[in-house]
């Protein structure tokens, strides 16, 4: 056996903003495992600022993965816990090297009967008028829950913004999902939460910087709308710390972000853990290429789900990797009458 990979800058559509900055490119690694059946193919997405692995060493141990193949996904990724989008891109590619197609990683109906996943329309910040026409093509193109990036602009324009959704639109007809990716002043949380609360949301992700457990805490206990822990689980790693995150924050819900938080056996466990004090939670895609979003998708097919998952992101790019994966209406779907382009690795 033997594995090797490679960087991929994906560019964007246009500039995207978030509370941490405009994205204009985003990085990745493909990496390939090759023995003497075929190959298998993963990918390593980090969000610079945001993953634990956006470190220096962070080519150096991805490097270091490929030269000890050999030794196995269990033991790799135990010696990689702090480096979970290789962890997330290694399991990928382990599955994929499994599989008699390499594109096909879990047995659902997702892959087979191409059963559609309901997913969130995605709305960027931006200005007021910019927002407006993101939100727009969405409700044109038939999505029923949207998300929008909340706190990079002057937050009584995106109550207004949120208002005259709701002058349009009631809460049957579309849900309301927002991201502050930690934008808010602890001290000044729970009144912007209130002021949010009057348009009947779904959630808030993230409404305050994570690693501040007892605001965090208070926040999730006085809310007065759902909260959605996402930033949060990250630096999490082990089961002992992520039970204890739950039983002290006691959020409304989570969010699980595979390349974040260390692939599919990591996002069981967080499941596991959730439901057990019965938490809702969702599985979001980290701005992957198509390669790992298949993945994703597929993953997230294996359950019973019952609202939208945030797997919207595949078409934000100019040069993502060419796939079977399609939004028709608010739904992804895999159309196996389309074609994988492989990457070079």
């Amino acid at each position: 056996m033997k594995a090797s990979y490679s960087k991929y800058i994906l560019n964007f559509k246009r500039p995207s903003g978030t509370s941490r900055g405009v994205l204009k490119t985003k990085e990745t690694w493909f990496i390939k495992i090759e023995d003497d059946t075929g190959f298998g193919i993963g990918e390593c997405g980090i969000l610079r600022g945001l993953s634990i692995d956006d470190v220096p060493e962070f080519e150096n141990q991805l490097k270091w993965a490929c030269e000890n193949i050999n030794l196995g996904f269990n033991y790799l990724s135990e010696q990689l816990k702090l480096f979970p989008s290789i962890k997330f891109g290694l399991e990928m590619a382990f599955k994929s090297l499994k599989s008699q197609n390499p594109f096909y990683l879990f047995d659902t109906d997702f892959y087979k009967h191409q059963q559609g996943i309901t997913i969130n329309g995605l709305i960027w910040m931006g200005d007021k008028s910019f927002m407006f026409e993101q939100i727009k093509a969405k409700l044109d193109q038939g999505f029923s829950c949207i998300k929008l990036k909340i706190g990079a602009i002057d937050f009584q324009a995106e109550l207004e913004l949120l208002a005259y959704l709701r002058s349009k639109f009631s809460a049957e007809v579309l849900e309301l999902r927002v991201d502050a990716n930690g934008a808010f002043n602890p001290d000044h949380a729970l009144q912007k939460l209130e002021k949010l609360s009057q348009f009947n949301l779904h959630s808030i992700e993230q409404p305050i910087k994570q690693n501040q457990w007892q605001a965090m805490r208070e926040l999730c206990k006085n809310t007065p709308l759902p909260i959605a822990l996402d930033e949060e689980l990250i630096e999490v790693v082990d089961t002992t710390h992520r039970a204890k995150l739950l039983d002290e924050l006691k959020p409304q819900y989570i969010i699980l972000k595979p390349s974040l938080i260390g692939g599919f056996s990591d996002s069981s466990e967080w499941i596991k853990l959730a439901e057990d004090r019965k938490i809702g939670w969702w599985i979001t895609s980290a701005l992957e290429s198509d390669i790992g979003l298949n993945a994703i998708a597929q993953y997230a097919s294996k359950f019973q789900l019952d609202k939208p998952q945030g797997l919207g992101t595949g078409s934000l790019y100019t040069n993502n990797i060419t796939s079977p994966l399609e939004v028709k209406g608010e739904k992804l779907f895999y159309n196996s009458t389309l074609k994988w382009e492989t990457p070079q690795v």
